[in-house]
């Protein structure tokens, strides 16, 4: 039989997927008895599945059935409502565990850096996202969509996304479980046309095929391509050779560029090589200067000088994720990402002892849900070989840290208090023919906890 200590101890910080991916790898780990404590800021795990997937992607959702087996194993523990740097802080984790997993992911975006950004009109894919996913973080409650023409910046599937929501109409999101306060908000949007705009031409752009092939079945609305930026030159011709998703997103893009317009009340316009350099507008935006580029001996963007102003009143910008710093962790302002070597926590130049990274802040923002199980199997290989000269912790006791954060006033959401909100929003949303309704508010989540005693699903 094992005992308590001969368990190694291991926290968690962030249930996105790559938290629980590597709480499953864990699990599965045949060297160490482990017990794991998974702690999130928010009362709701599944981190970038709940709060960054595009609401009408629901099969893509679906890895949260696995991700709950996960948390519901019982050698692993949810502490949600609990923030490192502010209920707990690292040189505490070092007391209660043997191992810390950092997987917070990078949830800030970057900017253009070009003038008028900061004019009223100028939103980050982040704010959006947030918006109609119900982020509890989101600052906005309603965005008057009076705009009729936008420009989306960027050319990954998340631009995509953006682009997509705002084409879409009222009908085709009310199957969704997109946050209610968006879905009002689109029903009174008065936007006609999206210009998706990629600095680059189409075999550099990262959005999948799938992703892209979906803007050709929106209902309402047209998609504009001008057949001369799909023009490659010698180097996107030799860049092309072997890359399958490329050839088959260039594919379908001659496809709607040669397909006739049928009069849509809407438009989506996929422009490429062009970047904007200049947002117009005084009180609020009234329109975005691009400029043409072509593309250098490595592919890089290069301005030609030819430019055009878009008539637009809003720009959303989709140029990437960057980490941010947890408190007391390790931080590279230049990567956005916590310095390691194999998933190795490092700080100057010499790697922490029991401390590790998983996901986004460890390897910058890219891949899809997937690529953290790859990513986080990596890091846990590392901290086994570890076992060895892991630091010792002074806490036995598996209830000292659930002790701890009580006496200190925290009020922490179990596993089973995030079932009983899934199961709230679930018969919310079949009342209304929807997967689940959104509770968008901590403070709503936590009344609802209080009115509701959660039981076991």
């Amino acid at each position: 039989m094992t005992t308590e200590s001969a368990v190694l101890r291991v926290a968690i910080i962030g249930s996105g997927p790559a938290g629980i991916y590597a709480a499953d790898a864990l699990l599965h780990q045949t060297q160490q008895a482990v017990a794991v404590d998974v702690f999130d800021r928010l009362p709701t795990p599944y981190g970038l599945v709940r709060y960054g997937v595009a609401p009408d992607h629901g099969t893509i959702k679906a890895v949260t059935r696995i991700f709950a087996r996960t948390l519901a194993d019982t050698r692993v523990r949810f502490f949600g409502n609990v923030a490192i740097g502010r209920d707990l802080s690292r040189a505490e984790l070092h007391e209660y565990y043997g191992a810390i997993i950092y997987a917070f992911g990078a949830s800030h975006d970057r900017r253009l850096g070009i003038p008028g950004e900061d004019i009223t009109g100028n939103f980050s894919a982040t704010e959006f996202v947030a918006w109609y996913n119900g982020h509890p973080d989101s600052a906005m409650d309603h965005i008057g969509l009076r705009a009729r023409g936008v420009a989306v910046v960027g050319a990954g599937n998340v631009a995509i996304d953006v682009t997509r929501i705002l084409a879409k109409t009222p009908d085709e999101l009310r199957t969704t479980d997109i946050a209610d306060h968006a879905l009002a908000d689109l029903g009174r949007s008065a936007v006609t046309d999206v210009y998706l705009l990629a600095r680059r031409g189409p075999v550099q752009a990262k959005f999948t095929t799938k992703e892209l092939r979906e803007l050709g079945e929106l209902s309402h609305a047209d998609i504009v391509v001008r057949a001369e930026e799909l023009v490659l030159d010698a180097a996107s011709e030799a860049a092309l050779a072997g890359q399958n998703v490329a050839q088959k997103n260039l594919e379908v893009l001659r496809g709607f560029a040669a397909k006739p317009l049928e009069g849509k009340p809407r438009r989506v316009h996929l422009r490429f090589l062009v970047s904007p350099v200049e947002v117009r507008g005084e009180e609020s935006v009234t329109g975005v200067v691009i400029e043409r580029n072509r593309l250098d001996a490595r592919q890089n963007a290069v301005g030609t000088g030819e430019r055009e102003t878009l008539p637009v009143e809003m720009v959303l910008r989709s140029v990437g994720y960057r980490g941010a710093p947890l408190p007391g962790v390790p931080f590279d302002a230049r990567t956005g990402t916590v310095p390691n070597n194999a998933g190795r926590v490092v700080e100057d130049d010499h790697v922490v002892p029991g401390e590790y990274v998983t996901g986004w802040i460890k390897r910058g923002p890219s891949g899809l849900i997937g690529t953290n199980k790859a990513d986080s199997a990596e890091t846990v290989r590392s901290l086994i070989e570890d076992i060895a000269t892991l630091p010792r912790h002074a806490a036995t006791d598996a209830d000292a840290i659930a002790e701890l954060l009580h006496a200190r006033g925290v009020r922490v959401i179990t596993l089973e208090d995030w079932f009983a909100l899934d199961r709230h929003e679930i018969a919310q949303g079949e009342a209304q023919g929807r997967p689940r309704v959104k509770i968008t508010q901590v403070e709503e989540m936590l009344r609802h906890l209080a009115s509701v005693p959660p039981t076991a699903p």
